[in-house]
């Protein structure tokens, strides 16, 4: 059987959202150890969005945008960007890499409570239970002494849910939003325009500033992937899904991201996985399996009907 091109496309989508943002809680936590965490990421998404726009006329693609597409660009850039990225990467100064991405593994969570609350969306049986799941998964996640004890822990946990509010709602908003048709041109303005709000955050709190040839060379190829692969290839498909496919599927990277950054993490970086924390894990995507499933609940049948 034939397989279409929109097909591919959304196979290969998904797996850039699945495998490569998994290991950029790696990259971030390599980097955030030496450079401020927003001028981290302001010259990762500056850097992205004007290669995207470079590449972009190279292909001869219009880039042109009409005032409303800017400003929505704009909302979204700061939704997912300025705010949603930004501030994990600031939270990863005191959170594990691994932690930190399951924690975040609770989005289709927020994004199927945000439908319920903006747009009325009816809450299934099989999500009801998805959401009790969530819950007790969270709540075991964040509950290890050994975690809480540890300085600004809590607050970076709570930063992070804060930001996944942030990332359900522009994943709301930008399935909707007028922004321009070409994918790749869409993620250039959101990333130029979160990016410079970066850049004010970062002077805002007084971050300094070095060129690159002053940083460790694990620091220079962590931000080189965290450019090329975490930002215009998976951010790209990542729009793209938004258009494709509903708010809930795109969010289920979250099923793998975890897993990738727990290992890695792990692996390069000596982080601990704790049995609590296998086991919050093993619960929440549990939880984010029901929240994602089409299957329905059904009553039993009695004997003899």
């Amino acid at each position: 059987m034939e397989v279409s091109r929109k097909t591919v496309s959304i196979v290969l989508a998904f797996f850039a959202i699945y495998v490569i943002w998994g290991s950029t809680y790696l990259l971030n936590k390599i980097a955030v150890a030496e450079l401020p965490p927003f001028k981290l990421a302001a010259i990762r998404f500056l850097v992205a969005g004007i290669f995207i726009f470079i590449i972009a006329k190279m292909l001869k693609v219009n880039i042109s945008i009409t005032r409303a597409q800017l400003k929505n660009t704009i909302i979204a850039g700061f939704l997912f960007l300025t705010f949603g990225n930004g501030v994990v990467v600031w939270a990863l100064k005191f959170v594990d890499s691994g932690f930190t991405a399951l924690e975040i593994s609770a989005q289709p969570l927020v994004v199927l409570i945000l439908m319920w609350l903006l747009q009325g969306k009816k809450i299934s049986a099989m999500s009801f239970i998805g959401v009790v799941l969530g819950c007790v998964g969270i709540y075991l996640l964040v509950s290890q002494k050994e975690l809480i004890s540890q300085e600004n822990q809590i607050i970076g946990m709570l930063m992070i849910f804060v930001c996944m509010i942030s990332w359900a709602y522009g994943s709301l908003f930008v399935g909707k939003a007028n922004l321009p048709s070409n994918y790749f041109v869409n993620t250039g303005y959101q990333m130029l325009t979160g990016g410079i709000m970066l850049v004010i955050a970062s002077l805002c709190f007084g971050e300094t500033w070095t060129w690159p040839s002053v940083w460790s060379t694990n620091v220079q190829w962590s931000m080189l992937g965290l450019i090329v692969f975490g930002s215009i290839i998976a951010f790209t498909a990542f729009n793209y899904l938004l258009k494709v496919v509903s708010p809930e599927k795109v969010s289920t990277n979250t099923y793998v991201n975890p897993i990738i950054a727990m290992i890695l993490g792990w692996w390069i970086l000596d982080e601990q996985i704790t049995l609590q924390s296998i086991i919050a894990a093993v619960i929440l995507l549990t939880g984010v399996y029901f929240i994602n499933s089409k299957r329905v609940l059904t009553k039993p049948r009695g004997i003899g009907r």
